[in-house]
């Protein structure tokens, strides 16, 4: 089941704009062509069940629409995505359009593997617990040698922090590449240890320009002792799920920056819903995700941030209008994903 907000265009009518969604994220096309006889289209055809009014917002309308789950490739992002976000945010019936939430069926969810390591295993690896676990990135993201980025991570895991974190633009440039990087990093992070007798990290940035090149920086950063390794929101959906499959065998925690996704969350009328996102990420297998603040230098509106928070953390979902949550949901034993509180505390 998936929530759509709508504006239609001057003159649509909502129900006739709903259809249209459906329609155009199913199985319909421009004109009717005589090869519809040949499948079931009343089967496969998406259905506009339910339209009603947004509270206060007279001009837009929330439309509640139900697909059939064999339209869907199991276990695959990248497929359910380009059926139900693929086409239909250029349709011209609307004038705009927000993917505000989904419900995942159960067996469906059960085809997905869900988070690598989950909250509960990450608590008992790094032997923390009561508390949230305290992180920082380091400043300036940009500029710093390598040795000089070690030394940071050193002082900052020394005065406390659990752990330290690549920025998201942090990858492979010419004033400190990711080998010196990740080794004086480790550095860093052995003499903190020594020190403080706890156990430490730092999330080592492995996004790169391709898959082979993400995999051989995730095998070093494995190879030389990290716990954790990081990606960025802007590798896509088959590229995360693929990196959450290489956590899971090589036993690390996997972060996400969500770096990128204010392009189509922060819209309030079109783009999608920063929950939807959350939703896809626990499914295609991240441990962290940024989820925001309430205060910090970043955006954020504290019930629809809760709302976040317990998509990932809960083993089910009931309705919530108040948290943006529109939809029972159970969790079919997927993994809980850790919110970062992100953009500062």
């Amino acid at each position: 089941l998936c929530l759509f907000r709508i504006v239609p265009q001057p003159g649509v009518d909502p129900i006739e704009a709903a259809a249209a969604v459906a329609g155009e994220s199913s199985t319909a096309t421009w004109t009717v062509v005589w090869t519809d006889l040949l499948t079931a289209c009343d089967v496969y055809r998406a259905k506009a069940y339910f339209v009603e009014e947004v509270p206060n917002k007279p001009d837009e309308f929330f439309a509640f629409i139900a697909y059939e789950c064999d339209l869907f490739e199991e276990g695959s992002i990248a497929n359910l995505t380009a059926s139900i976000i693929g086409n239909v945010f250029g349709f011209k019936a609307v004038k705009a359009l927000r993917l505000e939430d989904m419900r995942i069926p159960y067996a469906y969810l059960k085809t997905f593997l869900g988070p690598a390591t989950g909250v509960i295993v990450e608590r008992e690896r790094m032997d923390c617990f009561g508390r949230p676990l305290l992180g920082a990135t380091v400043k300036p993201k940009l500029g710093l040698s390598g040795k000089n980025y070690g030394r940071v991570v050193y002082e900052g895991l020394k005065g406390g922090l659990d752990f330290l974190k690549d920025d998201e633009n942090i990858n492979s440039q010419a004033f400190m590449r990711w080998r010196e990087r990740f080794l004086y990093v480790m550095e860093g992070i052995n003499k903190a240890v020594a020190k403080t007798g706890q156990v430490k990290g730092s999330y080592l940035n492995v996004t790169a320009a391709t898959m082979e090149d993400m995999y051989e920086r995730a095998e070093y950063a494995r190879s030389i002792g990290s716990v954790i390794v990081m990606i960025d929101l802007v590798i896509g959906y088959t590229a995360i799920q693929s990196m959450g499959i290489w956590a899971r065998k090589a036993d690390m925690i996997l972060h996400l920056h969500r770096a990128g996704h204010s392009t189509y969350t922060r819209q309030k009328t079109h783009g999608i819903n920063f929950r939807v996102i959350c939703k896809w990420m626990r499914m295609s297998g991240v441990d962290h995700i940024h989820a925001g603040t309430v205060v910090g230098k970043l955006e954020g509106d504290p019930n629809a941030v809760k709302g976040f928070y317990d998509t990932l953390l809960l083993t089910s979902l009931k309705e919530d209008r108040s948290l943006g949550i529109f939809f029972d949901m159970d969790w079919a034993s997927l993994r809980k994903c850790l919110p970062v509180a992100s953009g500062g505390i």
